[in-house]
């Protein structure tokens, strides 16, 4: 629900009366007299704890939910603990002496296999990351790199992707794939801080963010330290991954290169292999030397771009390549959607059709709007509608009951008796003509069933 002026929790009844922000607990005459002499840039902590900048965080972070840290307090609990707790914590924010808690980890499966591990922070770190990060983020952003896309407004994998193909229709027919061996668990925080303070002049948001930094995680009851590393999970986590990473930016931009960066995602575009050999020599000491990252062999490689992945797209090796989304991808989709098949074996097709898979798919649609090959959208939409075939000849379990759903779906009654009766597997079964001819693709699209074809097809 919006914040009304009776119910704002990050302002106290005399602040609406005085219309400012609520005044630092135990605040002096003297840093009172401060705030009007320093410039913007030493004064950032009152900028971030502005009742409009804190309303805008915390809006934020209600639409975004997730789980709860280690406290376990939910997103919904928020409101009512800023009421009680708002002053103390503004007040220690405006201090200095604000810690944030440890971070909860949770383990999430990788696309490519393994895990990843990702740092939960209680629901209020949340809330003052997104705070920090609305008020630090354009100061940065103005100077980022044209070639960087990830997590900035405006700005998307699409464009990336789009930007890499149009360096490869331009000659540039060979990739350095550049993959930094567990980028966020290894960041350094001093060079990373060092970059941050290039511009963030207030040492009571650069404290702030280095307590971030080395809150620790929790697991399994006990809290590790953390030397390294910033953890995925925290509003402020993304946009210190761009500031550090703009040093190899920049040092990209200076040599005239061609590439595509998104997060920790960086490929370089170049017109031969012997080139490439060259910048990935280069560009590995540039980074562990400037930056003390690693990057990882085994994954990084010079190679034709249809022969690898970007942002889950490849592309085709014509003169002027077209965008597909790649095996991986497709897989990954796949597995998505049999984990649902599994589940919707006893439900209503239609109910299963707009609940669970239409979400799923038209967000994968959504995502892979680029892709210019007929063949994957089709076969995909083949393979959909051959497994919701299967879900229907299971439910009707015996010969006697599908050869009657037959002859009601306009199959003449010695087809529809000789295909109830044949035999045959369910999967066998669902690709036969006898369920294609009772089952065609208008009956799906008549339960809404979203078509690929139509979302990717028409190029």
């Amino acid at each position: 629900m919006p914040i009304t002026e009776d119910e704002n929790s990050l302002t106290s009844p005399g602040d609406k009366q005085r219309n400012c922000p609520l005044p630092e607990a135990g605040a002096s005459k003297s840093t009172a007299s401060q705030e009007h002499s320093e410039p913007r840039e030493y004064q950032l902590m009152e900028e971030v704890l502005t009742k409009e900048n804190m309303t805008k965080a915390l809006k934020r972070v209600e639409q975004n939910q997730g789980s709860a840290g280690i406290d376990d307090m939910t997103v919904g609990e928020l409101r009512i603990y800023l009421k009680q707790e708002w002053p103390r914590t503004k007040g220690e924010l405006l201090e200095g002496r604000y810690k944030p808690k440890p971070v909860r980890r949770v383990m999430i499966p990788k696309a490519g296999g393994g895990e990843r591990a990702l740092g939960i922070p209680t629901v209020v770190d949340r809330l003052i990351q997104q705070a920090v990060h609305q008020v630090i983020s354009p100061i940065f952003e103005e100077g980022f790199s044209e070639s960087s896309y990830g997590y900035r407004p405006k700005r998307s994998a699409q464009q990336a992707v789009e930007s890499a193909r149009q360096y490869v229709s331009e000659g540039r027919r060979w990739v350095v794939d550049i993959d930094l061996e567990k980028f966020f668990d290894r960041v350094n925080h001093d060079i990373l801080m060092a970059r941050v303070a290039r511009k963030v002049k207030d040492k009571r948001i650069l404290l702030l963010i280095r307590r971030y930094l080395q809150a620790g995680i929790m697991e399994d009851g006990l809290t590790k330290t953390s030397m390294e590393g910033t953890p995925q999970g925290g509003p402020l986590s993304p946009l210190l991954s761009n500031i550090l990473l703009d040093d190899l930016d920049k040092e990209l931009e200076s040599r005239q290169h061609k590439f595509c960066r998104y997060a920790d995602d960086c490929n370089i575009y170049v017109h031969t292999q012997r080139a490439g050999e060259r910048v990935k020599e280069s560009i590995t000491l540039f980074l562990s030397n400037r930056l003390k990252l690693k990057v990882n062999g085994a994954k990084s490689a010079v190679d034709r771009p249809w022969r690898r992945k970007f942002l889950g797209y490849t592309m085709t090796m014509d003169k002027s390549p077209r965008l597909r989304a790649s095996i991986q991808s497709i897989g990954k989709l796949k597995d998505t959607l049999r984990a649902i098949f599994r589940r919707g074996r006893g439900r209503n097709i239609g109910r299963l059709i707009t609940e669970e898979l239409n979400p799923v798919i038209r967000g994968w649609g959504n995502y892979f709007s680029l892709t210019r090959v007929k063949k994957i959208p089709e076969e995909l939409d083949f393979w959909i509608r051959r497994k919701l075939r299967c879900i229907i000849w299971r439910q009707m379990k015996r010969a006697k009951t599908r050869g009657k759903r037959m002859m009601q779906r306009g199959l003449d009654k010695q087809r529809a008796w000789e295909s109830a009766t044949n035999g045959q597997g369910p999967w066998w079964n669902a690709g036969a003509s006898h369920m294609n001819q009772a089952y065609p693709i208008t009956y799906f699209n008549k339960l809404g069933l979203v078509n690929l074809m139509t979302k990717l097809g028409n190029s």
